[in-house]
């Protein structure tokens, strides 16, 4: 499947409109899924947060949350049918933007370890990895260490 042109991506700051469709692709692409909870308290605490949107339907969302000059990604995700199209790129090289004008100078994740998409993205645009966080993410049978990844602004 080919990218999407890159003219007809366009971003948005999220708001507790976009929380319903939010919720929805959620569930779809993750086996512990945040909660209609999370991002609200996300949105409350004044995270940055972000949709981004095809032709005005929402297909991807993104928060950090900025403390100083740390920049924390604390979820990336695309819509499962909007996925290999090269728009978790597109969209990551937003958040890393965002925080570079939030004036952070690192930008961090954890990313599951047996999400190698997601690290492979992550290091190909500059990620390194930093340690490992055991027992950091639950799975169905018990828990599954993340991969802490971090990248110089």
């Amino acid at each position: 499947m080919s990218a999407l042109p890159q003219h007809q991506v366009t971003f948005r700051p999220m708001t507790y409109d976009d929380l319903a469709a939010i919720s929805r692709i959620e569930p779809t692409i993750y086996s512990h899924p945040w909660t209609l909870g999370n991002f609200n308290d996300s949105l409350n605490a004044g995270h940055s947060a972000w949709v981004m949107e095809i032709a005005g339907e929402l297909v991807g969302y993104a928060l950090v949350m900025m403390v100083l000059d740390e920049a924390h990604l604390l979820n990336l995700s695309v819509a499962k049918p909007f996925q290999g199209q090269g728009l978790g790129r597109t969209l990551l090289a937003q958040m890393v933007d965002v925080s570079q004008r939030h004036q952070a100078a690192n930008m961090f994740l954890e990313v599951r370890v047996s999400n190698t998409k997601a690290i492979a993205l992550y290091e190909s645009m500059g990620f390194c990895e930093m340690g490992v966080r055991r027992n950091y993410y639950p799975t169905k049978t018990g828990r599954e260490d993340a991969v802490l990844m971090g990248l110089a602004l």
